[in-house]
């Protein structure tokens, strides 16, 4: 047979190992929602201030295809008079 027989005992972990994997894993828990709490805070910020922006932006954009639609109406005109 193989050196490992069936139904053989586990390995037995040392705690010194078993207290740093547990530690190791509280500590990640830990640090994941600090920074999740952190993110969150920079995000909410970030949506308010898209949020005070958005008329703003809105109206520049409303420009932008207001002198957009002019200018190809003028050029269709000047396509359709000959001009070009």
């Amino acid at each position: 047979m193989s050196s490992v027989e069936v139904g053989s005992q586990p390995v037995r972990v040392s705690p010194l190992i078993k207290f740093s994997r547990w530690s190791f894993l509280l500590l990640g828990v830990v640090w994941g929602s600090y920074h999740q709490r952190r993110f969150s805070k920079k995000e909410a910020q970030l949506r308010e201030k898209e949020l005070a922006e958005k008329p703003m932006r809105d109206a520049k954009l409303a420009e932008e295809r207001k002198r957009a639609q002019e200018a190809e109406k003028k050029m269709l005109d000047d396509l359709v008079s000959g001009k070009l």
